[in-house]
């Protein structure tokens, strides 16, 4: 991971939550400057951190900002939606049967054939050959069984493994509000 001291491309910035935590890890939760200078001027953010390029307009002149934190707290507890991305995150980005981590698909634990539905609690991220192996077959049959069983995550959960997966450039400015496992080197 790379730490720049220049903005990235496009001088986002980092919206946290109002107890100053990011909104979410992953994807990091980024806003572009255009969004971060609207909400400025609605009061719905307080400005935390500022690069150093500076946008005009006839009348005005403001930094703008690199760390944002909302006003109201937004509450995170609801459910997460069931989306493959989520699945994804929910599995680590790794097959359930083999621990692959391309081509990565999804597997009904049991089979839509045999009366399995399209849920939190009997889809499982695969990896294309496992998914081809075990076919239309139970984890019992195939003798193929996931490594964790599935459910739905909660939020909390999907920030937790999002925090797994830090992107590959972070702003100077950005760092004393992320929270990673891992060692950043500058």
């Amino acid at each position: 991971m790379q730490v720049l001291s220049h903005a990235p491309n496009g001088w986002p910035a980092l919206v946290l939550n109002a107890d100053f935590r990011p909104l979410s890890y992953y994807p990091l939760s980024l806003w572009p400057w255009q969004e971060v200078i609207k909400a400025v001027f609605l009061e719905r953010v307080d400005v935390v951190s500022n690069y150093d390029q500076v946008v005009h307009s006839p009348s005005f002149a403001m930094r703008l900002p690199s760390v944002v934190a909302l006003k109201h707290y937004v509450t995170q507890d609801r459910p997460p939606a069931f989306t493959r991305f989520n699945l994804f995150l929910r599995d680590s980005f790794a097959c359930q049967y083999c621990h692959a981590t391309e081509e990565l698909t999804f597997d009904h634990v049991i089979p839509r054939s045999r009366g399995g539905r399209t849920t939190w609690e009997n889809i499982v991220t695969a990896c294309a050959r496992c998914n081809l192996t075990k076919g239309g077959r139970t984890p019992r049959e195939a003798s193929m069984h996931p490594r964790r069983h599935p459910r739905r995550p909660t939020a909390y959960e999907l920030q937790e493994h999002g925090r797994r997966f830090p992107p590959h450039h972070l702003h100077e400015s950005w760092l004393d509000y992320l929270y990673w496992d891992i060692e950043l080197e500058a």
